[in-house]
């Protein structure tokens, strides 16, 4: 089994369009959520909403290229350029050598809608063009960055809900660690526009905080009310150590474990501790190691009273009196959907590589069950060398990663 490396990162998200911008959001505790009025014009119940800024694509990708790309595609290729930028991955590279591309990505609802409208009003298939198609498809991230970086090797998408932008990572650390590529280009990518969330609003899930958009999202706080939409994507470059270190790369960390399971409940929308504490198991022996030698864990606790809860009690069955620091960043970022898991192992790669660990802001009053946990409630400077971050989604997929620094 080959050992598997993270030598590349990149962002784009509430909380900044870069690495240095995103440190400083997650160590000042800075909230990226904000107001869409046009959302309750609409019928939402909620306005609120991650605030994602819209790249400037004019000038980077050629006006065909970017036709076919969709909102969430476009978050990815910025993500992705800066991973591979920092991995010292350039197009003589990408065109010469056999790289991988899986991303996690569960829907492209605006382009499906804005087709729909010129049928409907038009009645005429050849007034779509040829850019819908490209957009509309849960595979426009990969086949848009495969297209676009010219990458020859694995190319596909995950679609597994919120666990979508974990489940890429730990897929991309298993195609390396068994030979089958060298690297892949991992990820997640969310669309944030209204009409993507609309369903999600019609359950009722989304809080409805809006008198202060900063504290509406609050895990493990007992006045939690809902979770609040947000995206963008994160981009990660996987490699073969051995790979990486000839090549005279920079390594942030080492993937050392992948656990995944499936609730197996009657109810596509419950969560499950036993589930949750499978995932979290499976991945600690993937890596040998014990719940003692986690440093920090990035909870998936998206603000919504049972996904807390299930996850507090798996959580306190597994590290009740260790050492690990706990803390939810969605907080600060909203719940960024497919692209979450990816996401948060990009924030917690910032937090090892600059020794602080973010807090969970909004921690006013816990309830019964992270009442034990141990939560960092405001920002801890200290050592992190290794991190657990989990990611759950409906339909009870879950996934769990740890990563480590390298040694």
């Amino acid at each position: 089994m080959r050992r598997v490396v993270i030598t590349g990162m990149g962002i784009w998200s509430c909380l900044g369009t870069d690495v240095e911008q995103v440190k400083e959001s997650l160590k000042g505790g800075v909230s990226g959520i904000g107001i869409e009025e046009i959302r309750l014009e609409y019928g939402f119940q909620s306005s609120l909403t991650g605030i994602v800024e819209k790249p400037v694509l004019k000038g980077m990708i050629d006006r065909h290229l970017r036709r076919g790309l969709s909102e969430e595609a476009e978050y990815a290729f910025m993500a992705s350029s800066q991973a591979l930028e920092m991995a010292g991955i350039d197009d003589g590279y990408l065109n010469s050598h056999e790289v991988g591309c899986i991303f996690g990505n569960d829907s492209s609802a605006k382009p499906v809608i804005e087709a729909e409208r010129i049928m409907q009003e038009k009645h005429d298939t050849e007034l779509l063009g040829q850019s819908f198609i490209f957009q509309a498809m849960n595979s426009t991230v990969t086949m848009n960055l495969s297209t676009i970086f010219h990458l020859k090797g694995i190319n596909f998408t995950v679609s597994a809900a919120c666990a979508s932008g974990s489940h890429s990572i730990g897929l991309g650390y298993m195609f390396i660690r068994n030979g089958l590529q060298d690297m892949v280009l991992c990820g997640g990518a969310q669309e944030t526009n209204l009409y993507s969330m609309a369903t999600f609003d019609a359950i009722g899930a989304f809080s409805k905080r809006m008198d202060n958009p900063a504290a509406a999202s609050r895990p493990f706080d007992r006045d939690r009310d809902g979770l609040v939409p947000s995206g963008g994507a994160a981009a990660l470059v996987l490699e073969d150590y051995d790979h990486a270190v000839a090549r005279g790369a920079t390594i942030l960390a080492e993937v050392v474990g992948y656990g995944f399971s499936s609730n197996g409940t009657a109810v596509i929308s419950q969560p499950s501790d036993e589930g949750c504490e499978r995932a979290m198991r499976m991945a600690l022996r993937d890596a040998d190691l014990g719940v003692g030698d986690i440093d920090y864990i990035n909870a998936h606790a998206t603000s919504t009273r049972q996904g807390d809860m299930y996850e507090a009690i798996a959580l306190d069955r597994m590290f009740r009196g260790e050492h690990a620091l706990i803390s939810s960043t969605k907080g600060m970022t909203g719940h960024e959907c497919w692209m979450a898991g990816a996401s948060e192992i990009v924030y917690s790669l910032i937090m090892m590589r600059d020794n602080f660990v973010a807090p969970n802001v909004n921690l006013e009053n816990r309830d019964e069950y992270s009442a034990p946990l141990n939560l960092a409630e405001k920002t801890v400077e200290t050592r992190v060398d290794t991190v657990l971050s989990n990611s759950f989604g409906f339909g009870g997929t879950n996934s769990a990663l740890i990563i480590k620094k390298i040694q």
